[in-house]
């Protein structure tokens, strides 16, 4: 058959996963109650396939109002607190962004739709190397992904211009900060499970301005919990 065919069954799926997503940004996202008026990233919403990175089990559910999990104790965030904390973020197109705690890689899409890079880390190794595969299959060529500590952030490409953080730390870790441009900006969410706040941080000279935003309940971040972090 020609390659570019596509059966009835398949594109009725994507049919209804269009109407899902689109539901999905009027329901949950510019609904009064929530508030997401950011076009840029409504559109992003909008576009980025969620179902593509939930397991094939779950996709039914992937634009339903709730997080999900992804496998390795890790889950895909709400699609409310996505757009929320992106929105926060204040992307800009030129932007050059660092994000903490990969996932499904959802998020990387996200961002991807609205910045010139992104270079995303994730402890789990083999959630890393899935979302590297599906970032490359759907076509998000910039979007690098590493393997590794979340806390040393990426220093050899650093400064960047935003940093967002998806799994909580109990502190700042202090090379994030030292990694943010002057200027720049950095959603967070601190605390312990249970005692979690969303925090928007901007760099100003030697000093971090620090504005608690949502309180949130994310998975804990793992990795290096030393000297080199600070409230």
């Amino acid at each position: 058959m020609p390659a570019c065919y596509v059966s009835p069954e398949a594109g009725a799926a994507e049919t209804n996963f269009t109407a899902a997503r689109q539901r999905m940004v009027r329901q949950q996202l510019t609904a009064p109650d929530r508030g997401i008026t950011h076009a840029r990233v409504l559109a992003a919403m909008d576009k980025v396939p969620r179902h593509e990175f939930v397991p094939a089990s779950l996709r039914a559910q992937a634009y339903d109002d709730h997080p999900l999990p992804i496998g390795y104790d890790q889950t895909i965030s709400q699609p409310f607190i996505v757009a929320f904390m992106t929105e926060k973020l204040e992307p800009k197109a030129t932007d050059k962004v660092l994000e903490i705690g990969t996932g499904s890689g959802y998020q990387a899409a996200v961002l991807a739709e609205l910045v010139r890079a992104v270079y995303t880390i994730e402890i789990v190794e083999p959630l890393a190397r899935k979302a590297e595969a599906d970032l490359k299959r759907l076509g998000y060529t910039n979007v690098m992904v590493r393997a590794g500590d979340g806390y040393k952030g990426w220093p050899e490409v650093a400064p960047f211009d935003a940093i967002i953080v998806t799994c909580a730390p109990e502190y700042v870790p202090q090379p994030l900060v030292n990694q943010l441009k002057e200027g720049g900006r950095m959603i967070i969410p601190v605390g312990l499970i249970g005692d979690q706040e969303l925090y928007v941080l901007r760099k100003k000279g030697d000093k971090v301005e620090r504005r608690a935003v949502l309180p949130v309940r994310f998975v804990p971040m793992t990795g290096r919990k030393d000297a080199d972090v600070k409230r």
